[in-house]
């Protein structure tokens, strides 16, 4: 009962510990004149990432690798389906033409690559699929080349700011470090009660540590996602909805799964290519929405579409179970 108990907890201490990490080493960054842009692009987006990487590092550490695998493609398609679904029947979100152009097909194309990877082994012996060491460094490798990409961007456009961290509170340098330290507390915590429960679950109730990975897992660590693509949708900030849920795939596949690869290598079960094909269709969808939708925009009937196929393919996933 106790680690259902804290299988429960584990999502919000999560979700705080992400929070006093980003507020507390945002400030520390503020205190040392970085600019508030160059935090949106790193400790902002990494914290967001957080719950899905501390997850992963547990689940690949013990050894769970269909909860470290499901956790990350779980999530893409959750973050795709359900929180840009739900976030454009609370407003049309217009794309970009960088996002359409560069950021969406390099999402689709990390999609492609994991799918390699962890196939690779089909064409010599199909008893051992994985993603390896050298898979994962492979995976960091495109990381770095977006991360690369990212900072060119933000060199062509140094005048624009983030808005998510237009208002960083400055504060006291020992309460910075207090944040910073109960911030990573928080998502050790969090990160080790959600992979026991999630271990727990399977085996009492008879059900796939890749089920509750793509499923309960998913869902838990992309709640920051959805707070922040909701909020800023509900906010008019369509730009921050959209770039969120689209950076957090890229991060999640390349240097979440890289981490975790690279950490122990992760077995990787045939059934997954199934849900990376979903993963592939929703990335297709994304971009199909914007021939469908005005102004070049998901709009609230692209939203509403998203969120039964997310519903089906729930459905899906319990059928299969």
């Amino acid at each position: 009962m106790l680690t259902y108990l804290l299988f429960v907890l584990g999502f919000p201490a999560l979700i705080k510990g992400a929070d006093l990490l980003v507020e507390g080493a945002s400030s520390l960054a503020k205190r040392f004149n970085i600019s508030d842009f160059i935090i949106g692009l790193t400790i902002v987006s990494f914290g967001t990432s957080m719950p899905e990487l501390i997850v992963n590092i547990f689940a690949s550490l013990d050894g769970n690798a269909d909860i470290a695998v499901g956790n990350i493609i779980g999530s893409n398609i959750s973050n795709i389906l359900l929180i840009l679904g739900i976030s454009s029947i609370i407003s049309p979100l217009p794309i970009q033409r960088n996002t359409v152009l560069s950021e969406i097909p390099f999402s689709l194309t990390a999609t492609l690559l994991v799918a390699y990877l962890a196939n690779a082994a089909l064409f010599g012996d199909p008893g051992t699929l994985s993603i390896s060491r050298w898979d994962g460094l492979i995976l960091l490798a495109f990381f770095a080349l977006f991360m690369a990409y990212i900072f060119k961007i933000a060199g062509e456009n140094k005048e624009q700011e983030i808005q998510s961290t237009e208002h960083v509170e400055i504060m006291l340098l020992p309460k910075s470090v207090l944040y910073i330290g109960i911030g990573i507390l928080g998502l050790f915590l969090g990160g080790k009660w959600v992979v026991d429960g999630a271990v727990a679950m399977a085996e009492y109730f008879g059900m796939s540590q890749t089920f509750i990975g793509l499923t309960i897992v998913a869902i838990g660590t992309s709640l920051p996602e959805l707070v922040t693509s909701a909020m800023a949708a509900y906010k008019g900030n369509t730009d921050i909805a959209v770039g969120n849920v689209v950076g957090s795939n890229i991060f999640n596949l390349l240097w979440i799964l890289g981490i975790s690869a690279f950490i122990k290598p992760l077995q990787f079960s045939l059934v997954n290519n199934a849900d990376i094909l979903v993963l592939i269709v929703a990335s297709a969808l994304m971009i199909l929405s914007l021939t469908t939708g005005r102004r070049n925009a998901i709009d609230r009937v692209n939203g509403i579409v998203f969120v039964l196929l997310y519903v089906g393919y729930i459905v899906y996933l319990v059928y299969r179970g």
